[in-house]
């Protein structure tokens, strides 16, 4: 004797099952992306909060997420007792003139190395590229010591030049433009009569837009951010980075965290509006060959 299963028709064993199980992996998801999210955002939020604390509050315990009552004591003694608008100029100033050097150049450098063919090319790339395993420690030195015996330890110098043409640039244009710029459209351009520097900036960088915001954004907030190179290369007080100058404020007067985090809130702003301009760039940029065509 057999035994006749009713099934419902239309239905699909095992479909509750599944979607339970990819329920509660969108839970768990969306549990660890918040997670993430506060291990990042509330030391943010409480340098925020603290900036506006009396230096005694800032540690008090318990410790208070708002400050009660909010002064603004701390922003005045760092605008008017420390040179806070020079440190935030210099800065400024390295930063956009690191970017645009370092964006034209590894674009350069990116598209030639994807274009063209030299002798040498593999070897020279390969011997660009392997300088991305070299620690910073190690030619911190000898980088030093080739700057002081030149004489070029002025701040817009030897902040700029000896970072304008990175390898992680130079390797990341080249890997776009072979991605984004077919030969097909380039020797077109060149039967037209294009010459080759008209290839680049008609052509290749209209293409390379996206990873040109990606390397703005990570070039900028390179050099705005970079402290171990201006601490040994500057020794004048007037000419202090920001982050320079933000560290000198643990001084011989004593810790001040109060101006320090003041400093940091108000140094945060370029870096953010640097990110928000450029955002779409950056995030086309970074997702460029992440989907194949």
């Amino acid at each position: 004797m057999t035994t006749a299963t009713t099934r419902i028709p239309g239905s699909r064993p095992g479909r509750s099952a599944r979607r339970v199980r990819t329920a509660g992996g969108r839970v768990l998801l969306y549990a660890f992306l918040i997670t993430l999210l506060l291990v990042f955002a509330l030391p943010l939020l409480w340098a925020l909060s603290s900036s506006f604390k009396d230096r005694g509050d800032i540690f008090g315990y318990p410790p208070r997420p708002l400050p009660s009552p909010a002064t603004l004591d701390n922003y005045r003694g760092l605008l008017d007792g420390q040179p806070f608008w020079s440190w935030l100029l210099t800065s400024t100033v390295v930063a956009v003139i690191s970017t645009v050097a370092s964006v034209g150049l590894c674009s350069l450098a990116g598209f030639a190395f994807a274009k063209y063919r030299f002798r040498g090319r593999n070897a020279l790339f390969t011997l660009m590229f392997s300088s991305l395993a070299v620690p910073f420690a190690v030619i911190v030195v000898p980088l030093f010591v080739m700057v002081a015996k030149a004489h070029l330890t002025t701040p817009y110098f030897a902040l700029v030049v000896p970072w304008v043409a990175p390898a992680f640039g130079i390797f990341m244009m080249r890997q776009f433009t072979e991605q984004a710029v077919p030969d097909a459209l380039l020797d077109a351009a060149r039967v037209d009569g294009c010459t080759e520097f008209g290839l680049f900036r008609r052509i290749v960088l209209p293409l390379l837009r996206p990873a040109l915001g990606a390397l703005g954004v990570w070039s900028f907030l390179n050099s705005y951010n970079s402290l171990i190179w201006p601490l040994i290369v500057i020794s004048t007080p007037g000419d202090y980075t920001l982050p320079l100058g933000i560290q000198a404020l643990f001084g011989a007067t004593g810790r001040q965290y109060d101006l320090v985090l003041a400093g940091a809130v108000l140094a945060a702003v370029p870096s953010l509006l640097v990110f928000f301009l450029l955002r779409k760039q950056l995030l086309e940029g970074l997702t460029a060959g992440a989907v194949k065509s």
